[in-house]
């Protein structure tokens, strides 16, 4: 195996790792109001330090990324978030859960700018056009993550408890970890090829880019975030009915997590063959009546405009890294992720208070989906203006930099 192809499966595997651990929380809470005498609302609370940890943590991540070493970070995310979630499942006091989740946010945080970074930058290698290929992969690694979360942690719940569904997980990502550094040399940058100079994209079209990607990254996280935290209660409440148990539930939850991978499978290949617009588009435009439906319907027929949301929003994550990747030059992309993921992840610690106050307040899910729906809405709008390729005249993108141009907008 090529040492690309290594640095690539690891990369995949801490995607998994990263969304796994920050939605832990969500599905184990639904077990912890008994011990903690909280309602649902209190208790998701204390995951907001860790979800600001988490936006926040990508600046000083992204930084030593490129400043320090790529791969001693992503160690130090195995090897940290391990910790951080054992820590949780050992926690007997509200204050000391709510350090241990933030700790895990800090820790999580670190992926996405050094590992995407890194993805990125090996699939180059591996040849022009496996760029969006490896990144619809790598998001899928990323969703079935999140959508084993919801199904380990129901189970491991159920059968086993609360604090196991921490601890368990965390062990296997210190294992996960010091295989890694064995296997990872220190020095593990990808060979460069053609040393060919990088087209030139118009400053114009540079801003426009960067402002669609800002405004998307501010929405979308808050959406991303919120739909997948929410899902779990969501069903709890509207598949009762249908479905009794703790175990049943995670398993449609996690289901309706998979349409995700299906999203970033198809969105990774149609990256490499049309324009970020003519994907972005209609993708976006899928978001807003989903989101609105789940809103509404209860039952069988929940799951339909559920299906979609997870589609839209898992695929436009693969739309959003795919722009940095051909907007920034690698020099310089960890940090350039760090920027995109401090504005969505940081947006997205909103999301928290926001459930939390709308659904303890009886506002409950209709109201939610319904203010989830006005900023899948926005994100549409912006997808319309965004540029039509690099050069802005309707031909295929360059894995160019618009660095310079961005630096001094």
């Amino acid at each position: 195996m090529s040492l690309s192809r290594r640095v690539i499966g690891f990369v995949n595997l801490a995607h998994l790792l990263d969304h796994m651990f920050m939605l832990i929380f969500p599905t184990a809470v639904l077990a912890m109001e008994a011990d903690f005498g909280r309602s649902y609302g209190e208790l998701l609370a204390l995951s907001l330090g860790g979800f600001i940890a988490f936006g926040a943590g990508s600046i000083p991540a992204g930084w030593l990324g490129d400043r320090w070493s790529r791969r001693h970070m992503l160690g130090v995310f195995f090897l940290g978030a391990g910790g951080a979630a054992i820590l949780a499942g050992l926690t007997t006091s509200l204050w000391l859960l709510a350090m241990a989740l933030t700790l895990i946010g800090l820790f999580a945080a670190i992926y996405h700018p050094v590992g995407t970074a890194m993805l990125t930058a090996h699939a180059a290698a591996l040849g022009p056009e496996t760029m969006g290929r490896e990144i619809g992969l790598n998001g899928v690694w990323g969703n079935v993550g999140v959508a084993v979360a919801a199904l380990i942690t129901g189970g491991i719940v159920q059968f086993i408890g609360w604090r196991a569904a921490f601890i368990l997980p965390g062990i296997a990502a210190i294992a996960v970890g010091i295989t890694y550094l064995a296997l990872v040399p220190e020095h593990a940058s990808p060979p460069r090829k053609g040393g060919q100079p990088q087209p030139h994209v118009p400053r114009g079209v540079a801003i426009r880019a960067f402002a669609v990607l800002a405004l998307v990254g501010v929405s979308g996280g808050v959406v991303f975030n919120a739909a997948t935290i929410a899902l779990p209660k969501l069903f709890a409440e509207r598949l009762q009915d249908v479905i009794g148990s703790a175990v049943g539930i995670s398993l449609v939850v996690s289901t309706v997590y998979l349409a995700g991978a299906l999203a970033q499978l198809i969105i990774g290949r149609l990256v490499d063959r049309f324009t970020l617009k003519q994907i972005f588009v209609p993708v976006a435009f899928l978001q807003a009546p989903c989101l609105f439906l789940a809103g509404w319907l209860d039952n069988a027929w929940l799951l339909l405009p559920c299906l979609g949301v997870m589609f839209a929003i898992f695929g436009q994550v693969t739309i959003n890294d795919a722009m940095v990747a051909k907007y920034t030059s690698d020099a310089w992309r960890a940090r350039a992720y760090s920027l995109r993921y401090l504005l969505s992840f940081g947006a997205s610690a909103t999301a928290v208070p926001l459930i939390a106050l709308v659904h303890d307040r009886g506002g409950g899910f209709a109201m939610l989906f319904a203010i989830l729906a006005m900023l899948g809405f926005s994100i549409f709008l912006a997808a319309l203006v965004f540029p039509k390729s690099s050069g802005e005249n309707g031909d295929r993108e360059d894995a160019g930099s618009a660095s310079s141009q961005v630096a001094r907008a």
